[in-house]
């Protein structure tokens, strides 16, 4: 891989990269997700529509921060950004569905995820991801997004070595969907079975650390990012993978569950920070996750970047809305941000500053 250049394109300061953000990244993003709006809302089966839109329109800010990997690489950012932005919104859409299902059948849930393993393998059949739902007429919606992954892969030049890490993140990203939105009273134990067939990899994690790891997207965006990157080995594919997952991953979706407590609650959600004895038990379980995810990113090119990724994942999600809203929450948000370092202090702020004026 070619450190060096790589390195060049990566900006080393948080002010370079909101910069970047700002004028780059962000307008992009917003047109990205302007066009599959207007394409859910004509989605011709109604709760397939509504889904569409509802993913869009609340969760918007998972595809801004997921886009935020194009501003390390610029030059490419016509690629990266479409397909960071399709694919994660399909992640966001068949969450919705799940979520709030007319149906509790794993196959079900399995089938419209394998859109996701299609999305990252080019060479793959495309499948009926509706067969086994009755809301089935989506007017080609997931295909379209599908499509866009694979014509967007196929200009990254450096993707045959980054691939099989893909899959493997894909692959773990839908055995945790299918089983954390089977029936309520099978969860824990299909969680936990499917755990123990994984935790040589993750042996420092708890179960529910390990399987909100394997609930998020930003390694497959690092890894796309890599792809850029026409010098591209397994070796280095190994290292980003490795550096990412699990720890990154982890801090990642523990954050979202932790802000998402009441809504879970309220929705009967499975939501991975109930499974912790007390608030205390939490708080140094994700403090000690954010240390292991900074030790991990040591390990490859371009460390302050990752650092600001790390940041900046603590800043967006504890300066959301809906940490006020909860008491409990607040508490353990204000504790995380006790003494911290002042490029997680200037992403807070910012992210603020971009909920305020309404750019997600």
């Amino acid at each position: 891989m070619n450190n060096q250049e790589l390195s060049r394109k990566v900006p080393r300061s948080p002010v370079g990269l909101m910069s970047r953000v700002y004028k780059f990244i962000l307008p992009e993003v917003r047109m990205e997700l302007d066009k599959w709006s207007r394409m859910a809302d004509l989605i011709p089966d109604e709760e397939l529509r509504r889904q569409a839109l509802a993913s869009i329109e609340t969760k918007r800010f998972h595809c801004q921060g997921g886009a935020v990997y194009a501003a390390a690489n610029l030059p490419e950012k016509h690629v990266l950004i479409p397909l960071i932005v399709a694919y994660q919104t399909i992640s966001d859409y068949l969450d919705n569905l799940c979520d709030r299902s007319t149906s509790l059948d794993p196959a079900d849930f399995r089938l419209l995820h394998q859109s996701m393993l299609d999305a990252v393998t080019p060479e793959a059949e495309l499948s009926d991801y509706y067969a086994l739902r009755p809301e089935r007429e989506d007017g080609g919606y997931l295909v379209a997004l599908v499509q866009t992954c694979r014509k967007c892969i196929g200009e990254l030049s450096g993707y045959g070595a980054a691939q099989p890490y893909i899959r493997d993140l894909a692959e773990l990203y839908t055995d945790l969907q299918v089983h954390k939105h089977i029936h309520p009273s099978q969860r824990e134990a299909a969680l936990l079975e499917w755990w123990s067939r994984h935790a040589h990899r993750t042996p420092h994690l708890r179960w529910n650390e390990f399987a909100a790891a394997t609930g998020s997207t930003l390694g497959v965006f690092m890894l796309f990012l890599a792809a850029t990157d026409p010098f591209l080995d397994d070796e280095d594919a190994s290292s980003i993978h490795a550096s990412y997952f699990p720890n990154v991953c982890s801090l990642h979706i523990m954050l979202d569950y932790l802000i998402d407590q009441d809504e879970d609650k309220l929705g009967g959600d499975l939501n991975f920070c109930n499974y912790y004895e007390n608030a205390d038990t939490m708080l140094n379980r994700l403090a000690s996750i954010v240390e292991w995810a900074r030790k991990d990113v040591r390990a490859i090119p371009s460390t302050s970047f990752h650092r600001m990724i790390i940041e900046g994942l603590l800043a967006l999600y504890l300066s959301d809305p809906k940490v006020s809203e909860q008491q409990f929450v607040r508490t353990i948000s204000k504790r995380l941000m006790k003494n911290s370092p002042m490029t997680r202090i200037f992403f807070y702020v910012n992210s603020r500053w971009i909920r305020k004026h309404k750019q997600e």
